[in-house]
C-alpha cells in the first residue's frame, strides 16, 4: 500500500513538472517522436511486405495439377488497355491447383478448355483497368487483338510480387493460347497442389521421376527442370527479409539514441533546478527509492509522451506509405512502440534518477 502511495505521488509530482515546462517538455519528446515514427513506419513496412510476399507466394499453390504457359501482350477493350498484362495459357484444373479464388463469374470448363474455346477469366486489375464502371462478365476483351468472352473475375490479391498472382492475369485454354501465341514453342510451368503437406517429400521425389522420364532424362544426368516450392521461396525471402529489418532498426534505434540523451539531459537539469526540493523531501521523511521513483517517473511520462504522439504521426503516414509500399500496423507494433518507449524513459532517466536519490539533504538545502 505504501509503494502505491509513492507511484500516485510520483506520478502527480512528475505531472505537475512536465505541465509546468510545457515548451521544454515538447522539445524534449521530440527526438523520441522521431524515434517512434521511424520505429511504427519501419514495423509497419516490414509486417505489411511480409504478408504481402505471403499472399504473392500463395498464388503458387502451398499444398491437383495444371500446366501454365505465359506470355506478355496487350490486352484493351475500346479506348482502356493493359499495354504489358500476362497472358496464361492453362486447363481447367488450375483453379484446383492454384491458390485463387474467384469473385464473380467462373473459371472455363473442361469442354471449354479442351475445345480452346475463347473465353477468359481476368484478374482484379486487369477488370478495374478494361471495366471501370461495369460488370465485366459476358463482355469482349480482345488480348493482342483476339476476341474472348470473359467469364469470370479473381479475387483482388495484392501484394509486392504482381507477377505471382492473377491481379494482372488473363487466363485463357491453354489450346486457345498455343493457337495464338505458339504455346509449345514456349516454356511451360505445371501447378501441383499436394492433398497432405506431410506427403511433400515424396510427391516431390515421384515428381522428379515422372518429369525425367517424360523428358528421356539418362540415369546419371542432371535434371533440365526445376521443382520450385512455396517454402522454398519463402525461406529466401526470409534472409532479405532479416538483413531489410536490421539496417532499418540500426538507423531509428540511433534515433532513439539521440531522443534518449536527450532525455537524460534535461533530466540532469532537472534534478538540479530542483535540489533543494529535494532536500526539503528528504529532510521531511522521503526515502531514496521515492526520489528514484520519482524522477523515474518523470523520464517515463516524457518517453510515453512522445510514444503516444509519435503513433499518432505514425499512423497517417502508414497510410500514405501504402499507396506506394503494402504497409500493416498490428497491435502488436502499437506495444512494442510503447514498450520501447518506457524502456528509453526508465534506461535514460536512472542516472539522473540515481543522482537525485543520492544527493545529501543537507547540502540539497544549502543549495542556491
Amino acid at each position: 500500500m505504501h509503494f502505491l502511495n509513492e507511484l500516485k505521488e510520483g506520478l502527480i509530482i512528475s505531472y505537475r513538472a512536465v505541465k509546468a515546462n510545457k515548451m521544454r517538455s515538447v522539445l524534449t519528446t521530440l527526438g523520441i517522436v522521431i524515434g517512434i515514427v521511424s520505429v511504427t513506419l519501419m514495423s509497419t513496412a516490414i509486417e505489411g511486405v511480409n504478408r504481402a510476399f505471403d499472399r504473392s507466394a500463395a498464388a503458387f499453390g502451398t499444398d491437383y495439377v495444371a500446366p501454365v504457359a505465359a506470355t506478355r501482350r496487350r490486352v484493351y477493350r475500346g479506348n482502356e488497355s493493359v499495354e504489358d498484362a500476362f497472358v496464361s495459357g492453362t486447363t481447367h484444373q488450375y483453379m484446383n491447383a492454384a491458390g485463387t479464388t474467384l469473385a464473380d463469374g467462373r473459371f472455363f470448363t473442361a469442354e471449354e478448355g479442351n475445345g480452346g474455346r475463347p473465353v477468359a477469366a481476368i484478374g482484379a486489375t486487369i477488370a478495374e483497368t478494361l471495366f471501370p464502371n461495369e460488370d465485366p462478365i459476358g463482355k469482349v476483351i480482345r488480348v493482342a487483338g483476339h476476341p474472348y468472352t470473359v467469364i469470370g473475375v479473381f479475387e483482388k490479391q495484392g501484394g509486392m510480387f504482381g507477377v505471382f498472382t492473377s491481379d494482372t492475369r488473363v487466363f485463357i485454354p491453354l489450346l486457345s493460347f498455343e493457337s495464338h501465341f505458339g504455346g509449345r514453342r514456349r516454356d511451360v510451368t505445371i501447378q501441383v497442389r499436394v492433398a497432405d503437406v506431410k506427403q511433400m517429400e515424396d510427391a516431390k521425389l515421384e515428381l522428379e521421376g515422372i518429369m525425367r522420364k517424360i523428358r528421356h532424362i539418362s540415369p546419371g544426368k542432371p535434371n533440365d527442370f526445376s521443382i520450385n516450392q512455396q517454402e522454398l521461396l519463402t525461406q529466401t525471402f526470409e534472409p532479405i527479409s532479416l538483413v531489410i529489418a536490421s539496417i532499418g532498426f540500426f538507423i531509428t534505434g540511433l534515433s532513439l539514441f539521440v531522443g534518449g540523451i536527450g532525455i537524460m539531459n534535461i533530466m540532469f537539469a532537472s534534478v538540479t533546478e530542483r535540489t533543494r526540493e529535494i532536500g526539503i523531501r528528504k529532510a521531511i521523511g522521503a526515502r531514496k527509492r521515492t526520489i528514484l521513483m520519482q524522477f523515474l517517473i518523470e523520464a517515463s511520462a516524457l518517453c510515453l509522451l512522445g510514444g503516444f504522439i509519435g503513433l499518432m504521426i505514425a499512423f497517417p503516414l502508414s497510410l500514405i506509405v501504402d499507396q506506394v509500399l503494402p504497409t500493416a500496423m498490428p497491435v502488436s507494433v502499437v506495444f512494442i512502440s510503447i514498450l520501447i518507449s518506457l524502456t528509453v524513459g526508465l534506461v535514460s532517466g536512472f542516472l539522473p534518477a540515481y543522482r537525485a536519490a543520492k544527493m545529501d539533504p543537507v547540502e540539497a538545502l544549502r543549495y542556491e
